[in-house]
């Protein structure tokens, strides 16, 4: 665990204790990660870290109100398949129609979305893939439900070709942000872990890391001012990767601390609606500010 904890730091991801354990054991158990919490609190990165670790490809599932297996799984290469019949139509082959059938629903013609991918990409001895579902939530419950099969054997029937089996097992994240329940029989499939919005000392060290700033004091501003709107009603809370957005900005601009006209000006970088940015410009921006600069 110490080594899994040091190589995800290596790329640039900061794990605690709880997160480098339910990581760890995932791996060793061979059983995919549901991961839950606030957008912007790094589920997504955990995927991209360990495909770093694992020196393996990281193959990307965005699930969205309907979703199919067409886009989820695979499809045929229509178009081409109605030009190898034309072409079959002007020069017979031997074998008739069945040859051509046979010849259209080939591999050749198939086109792999990601949860082929992931079953296809490894072979014996080589790096798991790391499938990222990102964003299961948004998904339908139907896709949910072919889910289960997937994940219990790592297989995809294909009914023109048979059975695809993975040869080495991928390495499997699901992320939801909780705006629907996940149905109990795809987490019970599943190692699961929260992620909270990272503490100062954490956060600090991401930026420090992933976009550092003229100096660790303007840092240490950027990110008390984050938390400190955290804490507030706000419509959308700032992730961490707004404040990422946010220290990119600042640093781009040459800032050298965090002045209230400079903050006014960028507030489109950690919030996301216009209430948010009103209740702030009005409201928190003072006191706000006082804050991060008082520790």
């Amino acid at each position: 665990m110490e080594e899994l904890t040091e190589a995800l730091r290596r790329a640039a991801y900061f794990a605690d204790e709880d997160l480098a354990t339910a990581v760890f054991l995932a791996l060793k158990l061979g059983r995919p990660l549901l991961l839950e919490g606030e957008p912007g609190v790094g589920k997504t990165e955990v995927a991209k870290a360990l495909a770093t670790v694992l020196s393996g490809s990281l193959i990307r599932l965005q699930c969205y109100e309907g979703l199919d297996l067409h886009s989820a799984v695979y499809e045929w290469d229509y178009s081409r398949q109605l030009l190898a019949i034309r072409l079959a139509e002007l020069e017979p082959a031997e074998g008739g129609s069945e040859a051509v059938r046979r010849r259209i629903y080939s591999r050749d013609f198939l086109l792999a979305r990601p949860l082929l991918q992931a079953i296809e990409s490894a072979g014996p001895g080589a790096a798991p893939p790391v499938l990222l579902i990102d964003e299961l939530d948004r998904a339908d419950e139907e896709f949910e439900a072919y889910l289960l099969e997937l994940l219990s054997d790592y297989q995809i029937s294909i009914p023109e070709l048979g059975t695809v089996a993975a040869t080495t097992a991928p390495v499997v994240v699901l992320t939801s942000n909780r705006t629907r329940e996940i149905h109990d029989a795809l987490r019970r499939r599943c190692l699961y872990h929260w992620l909270e919005y990272p503490p100062f000392d954490k956060e600090l060290a991401i930026v420090e890391a992933k976009a550092p700033l003229a100096s660790r004091a303007l840092a240490e501003h950027v990110v008390r001012f984050v938390q400190a709107l955290r804490r507030e009603d706000l419509y959308k809370r700032p992730g961490v990767a707004e404040t990422l957005d946010w220290a990119a900005a600042l640093r781009t601009l040459g800032a050298e601390e965090l002045a209230p006209e400079l903050v006014e000006r960028t507030l489109g970088l950690l919030l996301k609606f216009q209430e948010d940015v009103v209740v702030v410009r009005e409201r928190l921006l003072g006191p706000t500010l006082a804050a991060s600069r008082s520790h």
